[in-house]
């Protein structure tokens, strides 16, 4: 590289002789949230930032979702990333994006360490604080990957050319015979060599990141590519890592808030003499907002039942008329689309519950305000928008709003938005203390959003050779994700139309794609009898994308999908499809009980390909936790509501998949080092439901066309 590339400006670092020596600075940083982004940076004492400008990548919305930059004019182009060389040889990299059990943490640091060789160990990722990181639009969409992989990339990338550059100047040799490696530049000539953080002479380099940095080739990979271990993984497995559950602050107190007994109910009148008799404990009345906080989380659930309120409800939507509901109320004008055929048409309509996010760890906040000032650690895929809510809410600037996410325990699509962060923080201004709060189960069934149910109405014919003709497809409420078929077809229209959910609904993981596809590769298998043609032959026919091809392959291969036979007592059914860039195909076997109609998934096998993979062996516990999360949607998860209630708001009665619907599976990734990585933390899960459906219908010829299916196969109609 030719040392006009980079445009340099050199200043003096920032020294703060009060801080003492740097060496484990960045830990203890990282430890202590509450510093300020200046002082964070002082701790580093002197160092190397490259501070990165490019595109505002974070921008794009997921799908099905409204997020935007509204708010944040020109905050992504200025500050993309931070990358920080300390003197004790550790090398931090900040990002907006957060931990959420995805293992991004561990890609991350692969993707970086590929380009700035290191130790291991010498990485720190400093993650989704808005005081320390980037802004960023959210963690969401198997984004970060493709977006935040490749701008951290280019800015280790750019370092790495910055250090040459200095070696080579400071040498006086050909910069082509310097070598970057363990932390350090070699010339193998004379045999020097230096850390990266002695080249910068304790000064503060500031470059612009290239757009174009020369970066390695998945080909020739060394830490990329390879099953790194978990980051940290062995603190999430002693417990001693700290959830936002976890946290504690000094004179710190709980809080409980009041919830209605229905969506939309309003506060008449509440009494709240017998929790004033209570020591120690507070009552937050504003508005329709009833909450109390105490020393323990005993005494303010407590104090909670205490409380005597009146409610004003009204009549909502039950779900026994959801679908007429959703269809009534969308700008698509056709009638339930029951199955017809003619001998080469078919018309059906699909139907698909809302389900719940079900995360691990239920919202967690703890809020604490300080000189006007409000500070939050949150669990939340979006930690700017939570920043934006807060100030909003409380009518300050986003500056004096600070949010951080320690590493949550997942998330799903479910934790976009901030309500316990709202909550604690009202609580916490309210009391003049930090304040705790913790969503129980219920609370999070009840009052966080659901993914969206689905109407789908789909008709399609065939040529007299098995070809597809017609294929018109309208999802109706659920969204547009996955919506495009990849099967050629000589005239092919799909259409989103929005409907007015009785309940809140928002991202899950896929989101609408898994609907979409559950009813587009059930309508594929039917068509498929129709052409009288096995359902892999019928779609290697009609398929138009290689990848998808190589994917239904591959899937098929690892099955033995042409040495199985299906029987009334055993079933077998495939899919394949592609969301976010990726591919995937699935295959499932299942066995019935002929006597009582019920069944069980006893076989998976499920090919996948991202392009290049960037670590193995998570890539395989992210399809395997897909299947199984996928396994609950497609059998027996639905949400039950009746006049603005959750009939079955705690896991005593919401379904979720336990180890004895485990079947046996066998993961197949497809590795494509000739691709650019995609993300992988969504599209694994859309095959799995339309498999299943496709494998009853083979050994029964009863299609069920909604979702979930049940655990029993229901009798023939007609």
């Amino acid at each position: 590289m030719k040392p006009d590339t980079v445009a340099a400006s050199v200043t003096e670092s920032v020294s703060d002789p009060a801080m003492g020596r740097e060496a484990g600075a960045v830990a203890a940083a990282s430890a202590h949230w509450h510093l300020g982004r200046r002082d964070f940076l002082k701790t580093f004492a002197t160092g190397l930032v490259v501070v990165a400008w490019g595109n505002p990548l974070w921008a794009q919305r997921e799908s099905g979702s409204s997020h935007s930059r509204e708010g944040h004019p020109d905050v992504p182009r200025q500050i993309d990333s931070w990358l920080h060389l300390g003197a004790d040889g550790t090398i931090t990299f900040f990002t907006g994006k957060a931990e959420l059990g995805q293992n991004i943490r561990t890609s991350l640091t692969q993707i970086v360490l590929e380009e700035l060789p290191a130790p291991n160990h010498s990485v720190r990722m400093v993650m989704a604080d808005t005081d320390l990181t980037p802004w960023d639009g959210g963690t969401f969409g198997s984004r970060t990957t493709p977006q935040m992989g490749k701008q951290l990339r280019n800015v280790a990338a750019t370092a790495r050319e910055v250090l040459l550059d200095l070696a080579a100047e400071a040498w006086q040799v050909d910069r082509s015979t310097l070598e970057a490696t363990n932390g350090e530049i070699r010339h193998a000539a004379t045999h020097r060599k230096s850390s990266y953080y002695d080249l910068t002479k304790g000064r503060l380099l500031q470059r612009d990141v290239m757009d174009s940095p020369p970066v390695k080739q998945p080909s020739v990979w060394t830490i990329a590519g390879t099953s790194m271990p978990k980051v940290n993984g062995r603190a999430f497995v002693t417990g001693r890592h700290q959830y936002a559950s976890d946290f504690v602050l000094p004179g710190m107190l709980h809080g409980k808030v009041l919830r209605p007994p229905a969506y939309e109910a309003t506060l008449v009148s509440f009494n709240a003499a017998d929790v004033e008799k209570q020591n120690g404990v507070s009552v937050i009345h504003e508005d329709d907002f009833v909450g109390v906080v105490a020393p323990t989380v005993h005494d303010a659930e407590k104090a909670l039942a205490l409380l005597h309120a009146e409610w004003k409800t009204r009549a909502q939507i039950s779900e026994g008329a959801l679908f007429s509901h959703l269809r009534e109320t969308s700008d698509y004008r056709s009638e339930e689309k029951e199955h017809r055929t003619d001998g080469s048409s078919l018309r059906r309509t699909y139907h698909v519950a809302y389900i719940a996010h079900v995360p691990l760890e239920p919202r967690a906040a703890v809020a604490q305000w300080n000189e006007g000032r409000l500070t939050v650690w949150t669990g939340t895929q979006r930690p700017f928008g939570v920043r934006a809510e807060l100030a909003k809410a409380f009518a300050i600037p986003e500056s004096q709003v600070r949010v951080i996410v320690p590493d949550t325990g997942s998330a799903y699509g479910g934790k976009h938005t901030g309500e316990a962060a709202l909550e604690a923080a009202r609580l916490a201004r309210a009391a003049g203390k930090p304040v705790k709060l913790v969503w129980t189960r219920e609370e999070e069934f009840t009052w966080a959003y659901f993914r969206p149910a689905a109407v789908i109405d789909v008709s399609a014919s065939i040529t007299p050779d098995g070809s597809l003709d017609v294929w018109d497809f309208h999802n109706l409420n659920s969204g547009n994700a996955g919506i495009r078929a990849p099967y050629r077809a000589a005239r092919s229209n799909a259409e989103f139309h929005p409907s007015e959910s009785p309940l809140r609904q928002g991202s899950y993981r896929a989101l609408a794609a898994t609907a979409n596809h559950f009813a587009r590769e059930s309508h594929i298998d039917d068509l498929a009898r129709l052409a009288k043609m096995d359902p892999l032959s019928f779609r290697l026919k009609n398929l138009n994308d290689p990848r998808a091809v190589a994917v239904l392959k591959a899937a098929a291969d690892e099955f033995r999908w042409q040495e199985q036979k299906a029987s009334p007592e055993v079933g077998y059914g495939l899919a394949v499809g592609t969301e976010k860039g990726s591919f995937v195909a699935t295959c499932a076997e299942i066995a019935l009980q002929r006597s009582t109609r019920e069944f069980r998934v006893v076989r998976v096998v499920q090919a996948f390909e991202c392009g290049a993979i960037v670590n193995p062996a998570h890539l395989m516990n992210q399809n395997e936790g897909a299947i199984l999360q996928g396994l609950g949607g497609a059998l027996f998860e639905t949400v039950h509501f009746e006049n603005g209630r959750i009939l079955n708001p705690r896991l005593s009665s919401y379904r979720v998949p336990r180890f004895a619907d485990v079947p046996e599976i066998k993961i197949v990734l497809l590795n494509r080092p000739d691709l650019s990585s995609v993300g992988a933390g969504e599209t694994p899960i859309v095959t799995i439901a339309p498999a299943i459906g496709n494998a009853i219908f083979s050994a029964t010829g009863v299609r069920i066309a909604s979702m979930p299916l049940g655990q029993r196969v229901p009798p023939a109609s007609g």
